[in-house]
């Protein structure tokens, strides 16, 4: 599982990988429409994709000339499920630390 998170938020880290995925929310796209909105050439483009489709979070299929790119729910769904986990934990520490100042505060104002 770690390894796969760290492929995702490593794919992630990447403005251009980002914006394919904003691209793919809409529905599939072929490689064509997906790197038409960047000024770019097409093999470093393909890069991109390379890095997508090597972590799972896209695949292709080539139907003749044309190949297809759609999004893997399985990549998003690990990850989101990972970030939720750390929200509940950094929210509960959070309130802890709350809990503690206003009980610093509370014996402060005491003495």
């Amino acid at each position: 599982m770690t390894k796969q998170l760290d492929s995702f938020f490593g794919a992630m880290a990447d403005p251009t990988r980002r914006a394919v995925i904003e691209q793919l929310a809409s529905g599939p796209a072929s490689v064509s429409e997906l790197h038409s909105p960047h000024k770019m050439a097409l093999p470093t483009f393909m890069r991109h994709l390379k890095v997508l489709e090597d972590t799972g979070i896209v695949r292709s299929i080539k139907k003749g000339r044309v190949r297809t790119c759609h999004i893997e729910a399985a990549p998003l769904i690990a990850a989101q499920g990972w970030l939720a986990w750390q929200r509940v934990i950094w929210e509960n520490r959070m309130n802890n630390l709350d809990a503690l100042a206003h009980k610093i505060a509370a014996e402060e104002k005491d003495v």
